[in-house]
């Protein structure tokens, strides 16, 4: 059998009551000669108390119960006999008191750690259970994302109207981007990840797929994007990022720097780059780009706002919003 399971059996929980009540008399037997009179029960209490502890009230009360008499007839006066005297009756009762009060508390807090336990293991389960199904939703929606803009791509191959074929290759690598972006939000576990650690990647795969020589530099970003506002800010960054590779570079060389700040009562996300910039007279507010009127659509939904300057010879797209509350 099973020690595990053996440990469990009435046997072994009486039996273990029984020993312990025999190895205290046996030291009190012992020390009796260092003892001073009036101490019959000083090495029984404990006996009650690890009985108790492990195995509970019904064992504990077998334990007291016999503790109880030995003390009664090796060590109260006259020893080896039960005389009940009204002395030794209060000594008993005493006793009988004391050991209630023991078991009581103890077995009560036996079965508070037992029931914490398996709270705790219960809770644990939940929160395993959560977590598979938290990781497989991400996985299916990232996944029918990018069937939706693969359909998407598809049916553009077979539109004849130029205009018509743009805007689905362009709204399907949209629904593609934003697919990426949820499959690289969080871990294989479910933990988020930093910012700058997901836009380091999504950024070079914009640079390769534009065939752009571009030195790439990330700042800040250290903490991880609120859940509610990842999709946003991400399209944000990517949206100015790829407008300053087609109409900045146009294919050629340069230097970008895309900078998160997380502290303050806003967040700033920079996007700049050292191309020729927009031409003159050129209002974001006003224009009808798709990419600018989806930033723009983005920043609203943020509560935040979208700005494009020129200054010193750089284009700096600047999303400023406010953070939320965890």
């Amino acid at each position: 059998m099973d020690w595990r399971v053996f440990r469990e059996t009435a046997v072994f929980r009486y039996g273990f009551a029984v020993a312990a009540t025999g190895a205290a008399l046996g030291v009190r037997l012992a020390f009796d000669q260092w003892f001073p009179p009036g101490y019959p029960y000083v090495t029984f209490f404990p006996a009650i108390i690890v009985t108790t502890y492990f195995f509970g009230a019904k064992p504990a009360t077998l334990c007291a119960l016999l503790c109880g008499l030995a003390a009664w007839y090796v060590f109260i006066p006259p020893r080896f006999a039960f005389d009940l005297s009204f002395p030794t009756f209060i000594a008993l009762s005493f006793f009988a008191f004391v050991a209630a009060v023991i078991i009581f508390f103890i077995d009560g807090m036996r079965r508070s750690v037992r029931q914490l336990a398996a709270e705790r293991e219960r809770h644990a389960r939940l929160a395993e259970s959560r977590d598979l199904l938290y990781r497989e939703l991400h996985h299916r929606v990232s996944n029918n994302l990018q069937v939706v803009g693969a359909l998407l791509r598809l049916q553009a191959g077979g539109v004849s109207d130029g205009d018509a074929k743009h805007a689905l290759a362009e709204a399907g690598g949209r629904i593609e981007v934003i697919a990426r972006i949820q499959s690289e939000l969080h871990t294989q576990v479910g933990e988020p990840v930093p910012f700058r650690d997901f836009a380091q990647a999504l950024l070079a795969d914009a640079t390769q797929a534009a065939g752009a020589r571009v030195t790439l530099t990330l700042e800040g970003g250290e903490a991880p994007l609120h859940p509610d506002q990842a999709t946003a800010v991400t399209l944000v960054m990517l949206e100015s990022f790829n407008n300053a590779l087609e109409h900045g570079f146009a294919g050629g060389e340069g230097a970008m720097t895309v900078r998160l700040d997380q502290d303050g009562h806003h967040h700033v996300l920079t996007v700049s780059d050292n191309g020729k910039g927009p031409p003159e007279g050129f209002d974001p507010a006003t224009s009808r780009s798709l990419g600018l009127r989806i930033v723009r659509a983005m920043a609203g939904q943020l509560g935040g706002r979208f700005e494009m300057t020129r200054a010193d010879g750089l284009t700096v797209c600047r999303l400023t919003y406010p953070p939320r509350p965890d």
